[in-house]
């Protein structure tokens, strides 16, 4: 695992990040742009065996030049780590096994609550947001890293 600043030196020209927010059932996919500044959403993939959704992953990652992976740790509101705190870790673990992309963790409290209170306002119907929620949720992590990262 690397640091913001380590994923950062580590990208080639051209290359971005991928922001990742690991569910039960599925995994939401953002990417920034090649300067590190602005998170989008990019794709929800639908879970199934970890190396199916590994290889739609990397294929992703290949397709849009992908440097580093920011993974959403879902910590507890007390900073301690529960049982999807651990799954993210595993999760991690076993595709630094497969894929010489480095990777981080960051703090993903209340991204999917943020991103689904905006979705509210902005009076989505219930379908709509669950089909964007978690891609949302994976740009939102990836912001806050980023905006972090321009902070460092």
């Amino acid at each position: 695992m690397k640091t913001l600043i380590e994923l950062r030196d580590g990208l080639s020209r051209g290359q971005r990040w991928m922001g990742l927010d690991l569910g039960s059932k599925t995994i939401g996919l953002s990417l920034s742009d090649v300067t590190l500044t602005v998170a989008t959403p990019l794709e929800t993939i639908r879970r199934t065996k970890f190396a199916a959704d590994v290889a739609r992953l990397l294929e992703l990652a290949k397709e849009h030049d992908i440097g580093g992976f920011v993974i959403g740790l879902p910590i507890n509101m007390d900073g301690s780590e529960g049982p999807a705190a651990q799954s993210a870790r595993a999760f991690a673990r076993n595709l630094e096994k497969l894929s010489p992309i480095p990777l981080t963790f960051w703090d993903e409290r209340m991204s999917t609550a943020a991103v689904t209170r905006t979705l509210l306002e902005a009076d989505a119907s219930r379908a709509r947001r669950a089909e964007v929620v978690d891609k949302m949720a994976a740009a939102y992590i990836l912001q806050g890293a980023l905006e972090r990262l321009r902070r460092l």
